[in-house]
């Protein structure tokens, strides 16, 4: 038996292993899992052909080939609003990335980690990720408990800076300890500093806590945080679109935060730069019309500028205890004009800034990289890699070698 081109009777037996059957079809599951390789995170394009053909039938049109003209037709009538454009760019975009045997690669790993996969309609699925839209991911990969997953539908994520100060890791303590006696999860991204402190607090308080990954569920990052991870893992839940095998990058990092926003009702920002990552969870917080808050610190703290800077110029509501971040889950609405100019707050677009982004994070410094690799290590078209190649050479970016590309250290 076959399925998409591979061995039908293994795919069975991972799918079967690793997702609830009443969920849907073996072909159905299988494509999903696979669309979450395919794509990157909150591709659009992805998410509206997979929502008007169904996982199966968008991975039949790539894996068949199916006319442009043929697709936009059978997207059309499934009532997606992708133009002629947007298509040749998505195909060009995911056909490097079509390698026969990559998808049971990453399902064989998952099983071998104990990973679930998640679609939209099982029960531990957080809903507040399908406010989305087409960016919405297509499948969750799961460690840990469904449990803790199912109650991120009352959560509160708490964010803030890597390089935290003893200031903002007490208040996020105190913070996350008092969510948790109040009844929210904790959602967090896993990093050093606010994101740990956040974690840790909600386990020692006998919480639940859930932590969103830019990689890979198999592979825990940062390594510094295997110890917390594995705890997490135990008594919560750590989750990620990315299949098994995928390395955290710059790019996913962002789109991570779009899923801390989306999964939890409110985004606290506890202490942050002024250009911290941070504010770009609680943009898309904002863009969701998710309450957001942020915490004050010392005016002479540079690592609190972020948090000043979402109170004056963004409408963040000033928190200064637990009890006030509960608050702002209770009958608090974000109007239309407090959403506008929010700060980054990117949804997929592949405007020049993030194309370089994700190729810089494509290039090695060591060892040369073809075109076609970049092409797929980065989710990028084969034409917009080689255009975004011959910008960074010019910028002193990138060098081309006699086997292919290298990032020059800046």
């Amino acid at each position: 038996m076959s399925m998409f081109g591979l061995d039908g009777t293994e795919i069975t037996g991972l799918v079967r292993a690793l997702a609830d059957p009443e969920r849907g079809s073996v072909p159905e599951l299988f494509a999903r899992a696979s669309w979450t390789g395919i794509a990157e995170p909150g591709d659009r394009a992805a998410g509206e052909l997979v929502a008007s053909l169904g996982a199966g039938g968008a991975l039949t049109a790539l894996v068949d080939t199916w006319p442009l003209v043929r697709i936009l037709h059978a997207a059309s009538a499934g009532g997606s609003q992708l133009t002629a454009a947007d298509l040749e760019a998505a195909l060009a975009r995911w056909t490097p990335r079509l390698k026969s045997g990559v998808a049971l690669v990453a399902l064989r790993q998952a099983v071998r980690f104990a990973v679930r996969l998640l679609v939209p309609g099982d029960p531990a699925w957080p809903t507040g990720v399908d406010d989305l839209g087409p960016h919405a991911p297509i499948a969750l990969w799961l460690r840990g408990n469904d449990a803790t997953l199912a109650a991120a539908q009352h959560s509160i994520a708490l964010v803030g800076a890597r390089a935290a100060t003893g200031y903002g890791e007490h208040v996020t303590m105190e913070a996350s300890a008092g969510l948790v006696d109040r009844g929210f999860a904790i959602i967090s991204g896993a990093a050093y500093g606010i994101d740990g402190m956040a974690h840790r607090a909600a386990l020692a308080s006998s919480g639940q806590t859930v932590a969103i990954l830019a990689g890979g569920v198999d592979r825990f990052y940062p390594s510094g945080h295997d110890a917390l991870l594995a705890r997490i893992v135990e008594a919560g839940a750590v989750v990620s679109e990315l299949p098994c095998g995928s390395p955290p990058t710059k790019w996913r990092f962002l789109q991570r935060n779009r899923l801390i926003a989306a999964a939890s009702q409110a985004t606290i920002v506890l202490e942050a730069g002024w250009r911290s990552g941070s504010l770009n969870t609680a943009g898309h917080a904002a863009s969701l019309g998710r309450p957001i808050g942020a915490m004050p610190g010392p005016v002479t703290s540079a690592a609190s500028a972020g948090c000043h800077r979402l109170i004056r110029e963004y409408a963040a509501t000033l928190v200064t205890s637990a009890a006030e971040m509960a608050e702002l889950v209770h009958g608090t609405e974000v109007h239309d004009s407090e959403v506008q100019d929010r700060p980054d707050t990117p949804q997929g677009r592949a405007d020049s800034t993030s194309l370089r982004v994700r190729l810089t994070d494509a290039l090695s410094l060591r060892a040369p990289r073809s075109v076609d690799d970049l092409a797929a290590r980065s989710g990028m078209s084969i034409a917009e890699v080689q255009a975004e190649l011959g910008a960074l050479e010019i910028d002193g970016g990138a060098v081309q070698r006699d086997r292919g590309w290298v990032c020059r250290r800046s």
